[in-house]
């Protein structure tokens, strides 16, 4: 499918340009050379006139134009000449490098200088007077040149759009870290949200079941009282987590992230909200008291898988001892949480699956290993295990 050829604004500017100056110089009776078998003074408007043809091909189809211009300056040279003829024909073969082939762009600079040197060692050897030098020297500012110059204008184009790529591949990339940093602060703040309130929310449904199921008011009394302490406690919490996602001043001190020194009310508290299911609560710390104090992003993830693995003891666990083991091996922690496995009597509270989802996702984000699900233990019952092992180092950056 053929498509026409409009030539540009600059292409149709230098065609007429180039005609009315070579025009006015054939007015004026100015000429390049005389002498010729074509000396009559019209005859030199013919490749003028090619040339400035020429010249609105020269961005759509430099190669055609540069082809019709060379016979045109071939043609010019056995009239009397035209100054315009010559001008236009530098442009033109400035444009077939600038907007031809690759190939043309390598290609024709090579050849316009081997025609220069040839053009002067012929001319030197033909006519042997130094005069002959300003024929080589006058091909080459017509052909080489500009084909040169053609060459240096392609190559910091080619170099500015590179630039410009290499820009808005960044611009893409820095937006698709963006988007991803904001992926993962929007689920880290959703573990953070559904780890703090869910303990607490579950306890109150609970309580909250028990004081409307069971009609006596010493066991409603009590009920209310859990569902007050966790609903104080829930809402500090729900405080401490807006004060961190609010814009604060740079003197603002930022809220201390819970640790493992924190496990034992932790552990006072599953006992308060589990009392009613039969559950009793125990910590186990094997750790070396001399040993190190442990990294804040490992302090917190641990924290948080034993907070969610009570809650689910308290939403789910049958009657029986809930036991947390903490251990330390060399540069692993051990978090593990142990709980009876089967249905109780009683009020529970429907699970969503959102906590052992960030229990994991929390050790993947430290290099560690979990695993979560009912085994066999040794008097013939089922246990619920929680287990993680956290390394104490955070591991290092990966390209």
């Amino acid at each position: 499918m053929l498509t026409s050829i409009r030539p540009d604004r600059d292409a149709v500017a230098l065609a007429v340009s180039g005609l009315f100056g070579g025009l006015l110089l054939w007015l004026l009776g100015l000429h390049t050379q005389g002498g010729h078998p074509f000396s009559a003074p019209w005859v030199a408007l013919v490749p003028l006139t090619a040339m400035a043809a020429a010249e609105l091909l020269r961005r759509d189809a430099p190669r055609t134009a540069l082809t019709v211009g060379t016979l045109a300056l071939v043609a010019d040279q056995f009239t009397r000449g035209s100054l315009a003829t010559i001008l236009m024909f530098t442009d033109v073969m400035y444009a077939a490098v600038l907007y031809g082939t690759p190939a043309a762009a390598r290609r024709l600079p090579v050849a316009t200088l081997l025609v220069t040197v040839a053009s002067t060692v012929g001319f030197l050897a033909w006519l042997r007077k130094p005069e002959a030098l300003l024929i080589g020297l006058v091909i080459g500012l017509v052909s080489f040149i500009p084909a040169l110059t053609g060459v240096s204008v392609r190559s910091h184009r080619t170099a500015a759009d590179a630039a410009r790529l290499a820009a808005a591949q960044t611009a893409r990339l820095a937006e698709m870290d963006r988007t991803q940093a904001v992926i993962a602060e929007r689920a880290r703040m959703a573990r953070e949200l559904h780890d703090m309130v869910a303990n607490h929310l579950s306890a109150v449904a609970i309580h909250s079941t028990a004081a409307l199921s069971i009609d006596d008011p010493e066991t409603s009394r009590n009920a209310l009282k859990v569902i007050r302490e966790n609903s104080v406690e829930g809402l500090a919490e729900m405080r401490r987590l807006i004060g961190l996602l609010r814009e604060g001043g740079e003197d603002r001190a930022p809220a201390a992230a819970p640790t493992l020194a924190a496990l034992d009310s932790l552990i006072e508290q599953t006992n308060v909200n589990g009392a009613s299911g039969g559950l009793v609560c125990t910590l186990r710390d094997t750790r070396d008291p001399a040993a190190g104090a442990l990294p804040t992003p490992v302090e917190l993830a641990a924290y948080r898988i034993v907070q969610e693995s009570l809650t689910n003891a308290v939403k789910h666990a049958a009657p029986g001892p809930v036991v947390v083991r903490l251990g330390q091996a060399g540069e692993v922690l051990t978090v593990e949480v142990t709980s009876t496995f089967g249905n109780r009597a009683g009020p529970t509270a429907p699970g969503s699956g959102a906590g052992l989802v960030g229990m994991r996702e929390r050790v993947a984000l430290l290099g560690g290993a979990f695993a979560a699900g009912a085994e066999p233990s040794g008097d013939g019952t089922k246990i619920w295990r929680v287990r993680a092992e956290l390394p104490v180092r955070e591991r290092e950056m990966r390209e």
